[in-house]
Formats: C-alpha cells, sequence, structure tokens
C-alpha cells in the first residue's frame, strides 16, 4: 500500500474508486509552473487566442516525469514482489503489488548490493524510493532505494504450507515415484495448445523420434480456473488409459502465473495417477508443488520432450555401439587366433611332431598287413580243429548222460534204504505228543489221558492213552 494520502492519476481513475472525491488531487502541478527550460518546444499562447495548445508525446511525459519526480521525491511503499527480474548489468527489475493494483519497480546494482536480503517473487517488503516515469515507454516505476522484508508474501506463504503438509502426507515419497517406460510409444500431454511449451515439446519429438503416438488435453495454464483443467486433463488421460507416459507443464511466468501447478487439486491428481507423469513447469529455476509430486521433473518443457523421446533414440545408439563392440571384439579375436596358428604351426616342434605323426600311421599300416597274415595262417588250423570237436562233442555228451544215470540211480537206492517211510511200510509207527510235537520213545513221556499222534506208512491217527 502506499502510505500517504490517495492521490488521482492522470489519464485514468485512481486504482481505488471508493476514495472520497474531496482527497484526491490532482498528481502533476499546473502545465503553468513547470519551469520552461524542463519543457522545451513549448508554444506560448496568447490570450486572446482560443486554439488549443498541442504537446508532443515527449512533451508531456517529461512534464509528467518532472511533476511526479517533484511531488514523490522520497516514499514508501509496501506491497508484495513479483516478477523478479536480475539482468546482466546488475540491476534489478521487479514488481510491487498488493490486492488492487501493482506498479512497476528499479532497484540498480549500488542499491541491491547495499540490501542485507537477497528479493524474491512472493517476498511482502517496504520500499524507499522515488517516483518517476521510463519516458521510453512512458511507463510509471519506482526507483528503490532501500527495501526491508514484512514476513512472507501470501502466495509464497501458501506455497510453504501445502509443501508441508503433501509432504506429511508421504506425497513426495520416493517410493511412490513410478519407472518411465523404456520405450514410450504414447504420450499425453496437458498444457495450453496456443502456448510456446506445446510447440517446444512437439518440435523436439519430431526430431528425436517420429514414431511417438500424441494425445493432447487442453487446458488453461493460468488464472482461476486453470487449476481445475489440469487436475480434470490427468484424469481424463487415466480414464482413457493406453498411455506410457503424460506431461503436464508450461512456460516460464511469474509466481501468480504458475500457480494453477502449486494447487491442492492439481497435486492429488498427479499422486493418484496410474501413468507414470513429467512435470515441466517454467524454468530451470522455478519449482512448483506439482515437480515435487511428480514421478519426474523436467526444467524445462523441452527437457521434457528429450526425456521422453531420448529413452528410444538413446536405446538405438547403445545398441549400434554395442553392435560394434561385439564386431571389432569378434574380429580382433579372430586375427588373434589366425596369428597364433600361424606362429604354431611354424614352430620346429609342430613341425616334428607331424613327421612323427605320419610314422606312426605308416607303422600302423604296417602292423595291419602282419595282423592279416598271421591270420591267415592261423585261421586253417584253428577251422580243421573246430570241426573235429564238432563230431566229437555228441559222443562226449551221450556217454556223460549215461554215467549221470548211472549214479543217480544207485545214489536213489541208498537213500530209500535209510528212509524212515519204508520203515513204517514194514508195520512200525511213529508217536508224537499231540500237545507239544515231541517224539514218543518211552511211555512215561504220556500221562493217563494225554492225547497222542500215531503215523504210519499210510496216514495218521489220533489216540489217548488208558
Amino acid at each position: 500500500m502506499v502510505l500517504m494520502k490517495q492521490q488521482r492519476f492522470l489519464f485514468g481513475d485512481s486504482p481505488s474508486s471508493e476514495t472520497p472525491e474531496e482527497d484526491r488531487q490532482p498528481i502533476a502541478e499546473p502545465v503553468d509552473q513547470a519551469p520552461q527550460d524542463k519543457v522545451p518546444g513549448r508554444k506560448e499562447i496568447k490570450p486572446d487566442q482560443q486554439e488549443p495548445e498541442i504537446f508532443s508525446v515527449s512533451q508531456i511525459v517529461n512534464r509528467i516525469k518532472f511533476s511526479m519526480e517533484k511531488q514523490f521525491s522520497e516514499i514508501w511503499i509496501q506491497g508484495e514482489i513479483s516478477n523478479l527480474r536480475i539482468a546482466p548489468s546488475g540491476h534489478c527489475y521487479l514488481t510491487l503489488k498488493d490486492a488492487g493494483s501493482q506498479i512497476s519497480a528499479v532497484c540498480f546494482k549500488a542499491g541491491l548490493n547495499r540490501l542485507k536480503f537477497d528479493p524474491e517473487d512472493g517476498l511482502e517488503v517496504v520500499a524507499r524510493g522515488k517516483i518517476s516515469v521510463y519516458a521510453p515507454r512512458g511507463q510509471m516505476q519506482l526507483i528503490v532505494d532501500t527495501m526491508e522484508p514484512v514476513g512472507h508474501g501470501a502466495l509464497q506463504l501458501a506455497f510453504e504450507q501445502l509443501k508441508e503438509k503433501l509432504a506429511k502426507e508421504g506425497l513426495f515419497d520416493s517410493a511412490a515415484k513410478k519407472p518411465l517406460p523404456q520405450l514410450p510409444s504414447r504420450v499425453g500431454i496437458v498444457t495450453s495448445p496456443t502456448g510456446a511449451a506445446i510447440q517446444d515439446i512437439l518440435r523436439v519429438l519430431k526430431r528425436r523420434n517420429d514414431r511417438v503416438d500424441i494425445l493432447i488435453f487442453p487446458t488453461r495454464v493460468q488464472g482461476d480456473s486453470a487449476a481445475r483443467e489440469i487436475s480434470r486433463g490427468i484424469r481424463e488421460l487415466n480414464r482413457r488409459g493406453g498411455l506410457d507416459v503424460i506431461i503436464i507443464g508450461r512456460g516460464g511466468g511469474s509466481l501468480e502465473d504458475l500457480w494453477p501447478f502449486n494447487e491442492e487439486i492439481v497435486a492429488r491428481a498427479v499422486y493418484d495417477s496410474n501413468i507414470p507423469i513429467i512435470s515441466a513447469v517454467g524454468h530451470e529455476i522455478d519449482f512448483s508443488i506439482s515437480d515435487f509430486v511428480a514421478d519426474l521433473r523436467a526444467p524445462t518443457p523441452s527437457a521434457a520432450a528429450e526425456m521422453v523421446a531420448g529413452a528410444r533414440s538413446e536405446l538405438v545408439d547403445r545398441l549400434e555401439h554395442l553392435r560394434s563392440r561385439i564386431i571389432r571384439a569378434v574380429g580382433f579375436r579372430i586375427q588373434q587366433k589366425r596369428e597364433a596358428h600361424s606362429r604354431l604351426i611354424s614352430r620346429r616342434g609342430f613341425l616334428d611332431t607331424h613327421s612323427r605323426l605320419a610314422m606312426i600311421s605308416q607303422r600302423l599300416d604296417e602292423l595291419a598287413l602282419r595282423l592279416n597274415s598271421a591270420a591267415g595262417q592261423l585261421i586253417p588250423p584253428l577251422k580243421t580243429s573246430l570241426g573235429q570237436l564238432e563230431k566229437a562233442l555228441p559222443l562226449s555228451v551221450a556217454h556223460y548222460m549215461r554215467k549221470s544215470r548211472s549214479e543217480w540211480e544207485n545214489l536213489e537206492n541208498k537213500l530209500n534204504a535209510f528212509s524212515p517211510l519204508n520203515v513204517l511200510k514194514r508195520g512200525y509207527s511213529i508217536v508224537n505228543s499231540e500237545s507239544t510235537g515231541e517224539l514218543v520213545r518211552d511211555p512215561m513221556q504220556v500221562e493217563d489221558g494225554e492225547r497222542i499222534v500215531v503215523t504210519v506208512s499210510k496216514g495218521s491217527f489220533t489216540a489217548r492213552r488208558e
């Protein structure tokens, strides 16, 4: 806010329409109060002339600049930093804003070096300086001499709070990250169809891998409804299915421009996605909540496309490299074996071995001839002996059978002579105790009433002693 009485702006109303008319004062002094040397080329108008005074653009801008610098030579303004940029010259360009308006500001290198902190987007500060006009653009700006922080800016504070909340819930855990496929063939993109980001992505994909199928879900990437559209795009692509990876993102901008990707609804849609998501929001120095939740963060939309398309090209390059290495390795090994073979056969030992093998082969041929000759001498006598044996064998077998039969009959007669059965045939019997099976040799072995088994030549029967 401006720490002074509200002023009325030239060429337009004040940012606050609720300021009473009596509190509004002209920001520029009357034209005739400006020194003549400050407004070169000013025409003199006589009192009796009716023609209006005509100014060039440069004249009126310079008058406004002079008036502002005189009236607001030292002023304190509180606001939130946005669109901060450090130029190569070391000067700092930024915007100070509140809920109702904003003003451009510049802090030159000398003043920036005197600050005890680094200004950043979203930081609430009180800046001291003077109001001036940048003539080439006719733009009012605050030339900052110094500034002091007033705690966090609203958006930055919201960012930190949401980041802490989602981290506690585990949305940033590496265990929840899904790996990207090796060769993605279908890619979904959630971004503005007219922004520079989609053009960068399509250009990289066409150059690196034109075989990738692309499905674009057009959304706003800035404004109040952008977060809802982005989350709906993520869920819709998951519902359709068939995609290998989804890219969400946009080009660079201020914290306010990138804010849809810091909304909780987008973060939860990214976390709930079944398809791996690459977050590519802003430039490399920009970080959003979706970057922390996504399965992979890309510093820029072009880098996200490189990650998707590069997987295939890198694999092809790697396979080609391995193929070349295998060909070289096999060729080298073959050459080594050829050289080793040439060295081996050129050695004297190898030649001596070859001669010895030839001599052994010749010796084997000689022994084979001798064996055939010896066999020719031994086979006829053996055939004669074999014929004689064939004639004598039947006679010898018949004689052996007759002799064996005679010996068998003699042994059978002797066995029958001592057989108990022959004794029984002569009227004898064998008595055994029925209860114990013992052979009864003495009548005293059998008690009165005890049953016995009597065996005769043609069978057995039981009896009892009386």
